[in-house]
């Protein structure tokens, strides 16, 4: 499996999140924001947390009209895949390719801490390692990730069985404790929880290696 990884200027995860997609088995390319196109045959597109440029108009407003992103675009427009963190999930919003916004956490603080996630399904290239319903714990480190979804929005997300993950107890205010969302064709991942930083024994923590394991193993066999 081939990944390329966006890095725009103030990205602090770039580099966590290629060693996450060469332990789990895949080839890692690291492509520049101002690119005009990602590489030959990629299978996924990996778009880092971290404080991209121009956060202080909106979180992932600005890095959503670089250059790279349109290409991004274009890429899950064919059918790629798409996996966005923290800022990348926001990213992933503010360019349409997934539904809702990403807004101030309730308390108005930055989070940073260990959190308790439910595995909302098992049925997608990104979560197929797990059980639906399974219990897990990824870091967050975020000032802005209140998912916010009016109710028809969150009614159609969860018909179509769309929530990756919930919060069990939720941290910053995101409607109906939502962590992360799939696309309609369920190849492109946002979440706010740093899978990334819980890949090695050495993280304190391995519960998010599965989430890079069944999206290589789910790709290896396409």
């Amino acid at each position: 499996m081939k990944a390329a990884v966006l890095v725009f200027p103030g990205s602090n995860c770039d580099r966590d999140l290629a060693v996450a997609f060469r332990n789990a088995g895949a080839e890692v390319a690291m492509v520049w924001h101002k690119d005009n196109a990602l590489p030959a045959d990629v299978d996924v597109v990996g778009i880092p947390g971290g404080f991209s440029f121009g956060d202080y108009l909106r979180c992932g407003a600005i890095a959503a009209r670089s250059p790279i992103t349109r290409a991004v675009i274009e890429h899950t427009h064919r059918g790629g895949y798409a996996l966005g963190i923290c800022n990348g999930f926001q990213v992933l919003t503010e360019t349409g390719i997934l539904p809702g916004a990403l807004m101030r956490n309730a308390g108005l603080k930055f989070i940073c801490k260990p959190v308790d996630l439910t595995v909302e399904t098992a049925d997608s290239a990104f979560t197929a390692c797990y059980a639906r319903g399974q219990g897990i714990t990824i870091p967050i480190a975020h000032h802005d990730g209140n998912y916010v979804a009016d109710a028809d929005l969150v009614a159609r997300l969860r018909d179509e069985d769309r929530i990756a993950f919930t919060y069990r107890d939720n941290p910053n205010g995101s409607t109906d404790g939502i962590a992360g969302i799939l696309s309609e064709n369920r190849r492109v991942l946002g979440l706010m929880p740093h899978p990334e930083r819980a890949a090695e024994p050495a993280h304190g923590g391995t519960d998010g290696a599965a989430l890079f394991r069944s999206l290589v193993g789910a790709l290896a066999l396409a």
